[in-house]
């Protein structure tokens, strides 16, 4: 009876706990610019609001080696990608720098995560969202964009009027066949990486003439079956504010998406359309708040204790300083072109 005990307590000893699932949050990088302070801005942020999942940067080659090396001073694990282009068309794009938001496709390639949640560079978070990963799998989880910018005055949408913010204002009129499938902003996702994806997102693309929005119209088509809409506090996008402001309760934000021509934190002059209203300075300003918090530094936060809250924020921590410690890593996938 006795070594039947021991041998109980020796087993309820050594057990070992279930491995929770790998979880992180991602964003994209390329060339020399300055959106590098959007993503330094983004780990800060992310830092503030005691966020237990790493910071991952897909970049592309040409982020130059001095930008890798401020992110990976701020605790990001830095992923190089290559490039993904569309197929040779004549396709013309609302904006010219939409043609490299193809890249992202590469980020379903990282499947030693089982969820994670991609956030644009220009986006900042406002409070802690890692409750998103809670999500039940097997869906694309986004916020629902808005038809009512000039960007958008090549569809019928815009033509009549037709937003899905409000589709009560203006019926869908029938003669246009059905109504349009729900449309997400794609700067904001909650993605599962998978190679079988991945390798279906760029066969798919091979045989799919490029649109105006790039690869946020790709991201909605690919993905129009499994789309489940989440509220606008997980993705302010800034037109909402005079285009919607029914919709938005501004104080409730989680994450902010400073995508309006003039919005960019770090370029803000306040001239442009739009730009000199207070809730848009006011949201400038929380931005800079965060930036230029040194104690949010990834060294400083390190020193005070921040990221040691529990068990699975210390393993957090060794983890962003484990690749903190080492030389860039290098993701090499095939060229979808």
């Amino acid at each position: 009876m006795a070594s039947n005990i021991t041998s109980t307590k020796a087993a309820t000893l050594t057990a070992k706990a279930p491995i929770p699932p790998k979880r992180a949050y991602v964003t994209f990088l390329a060339g020399n610019g300055d959106y590098i302070k959007g993503v330094v801005g983004l780990a800060k942020g992310l830092r503030k609001f005691k966020s237990k999942y790493p910071l991952v940067v897909a970049l592309l080659p040409d982020v130059p080696e001095d930008h890798r090396k401020t992110l990976v001073e701020q605790g990001c694990i830095l992923k190089e990608i290559e490039p993904v282009c569309p197929p040779d068309n004549h396709t013309q794009f609302a904006m010219a720098y939409y043609v490299i938001n193809y890249s992202k496709l590469r980020i379903w390639e990282f499947v030693e995560y089982s969820k994670m949640i991609y956030l644009d560079g220009d986006i900042q978070v406002f409070d802690n969202i890692d409750h998103l990963f809670d999500m039940e799998d097997g869906y694309f989880y986004a916020v629902m964009d808005c038809f009512c910018e000039k960007t958008w005055s090549h569809t019928p949408q815009y033509k009549i009027g037709y937003c899905q913010q409000c589709p009560d204002k203006v019926q869908w009129p029938s003669q246009l066949g059905p109504k349009p499938s729900l449309y997400f902003n794609a700067g904001m996702f909650v993605y599962e990486p998978s190679l079988t994806v991945y390798e279906d997102l760029l066969t798919t693309l091979k045989v799919t003439t490029p649109t105006p929005f790039a690869e946020q119209d790709y991201l909605n088509m690919f993905f129009r079956d499994i789309y489940r809409p989440i509220p606008p506090i997980y993705n302010l996008v800034m037109a909402m504010l005079w285009r919607h402001p029914e919709n938005i309760e501004l104080e409730k934000a989680k994450v902010v998406h400073y995508c309006a021509a003039g919005s960019k934190p770090w370029r803000y002059t306040g001239k442009e359309e739009n730009m000199d209203r207070k809730d848009i300075k006011m949201l400038v300003g929380k931005w800079w708040d965060i930036y230029n918090d040194e104690s949010l530094d990834f060294k400083n936060a390190v020193a005070t204790g921040e990221a040691e809250a529990d068990e699975d924020d210390e393993a957090g921590l060794q983890l962003q300083q484990f690749f903190a410690g080492l030389p860039v890593q290098h993701l090499k996938a095939p060229s979808a072109a």
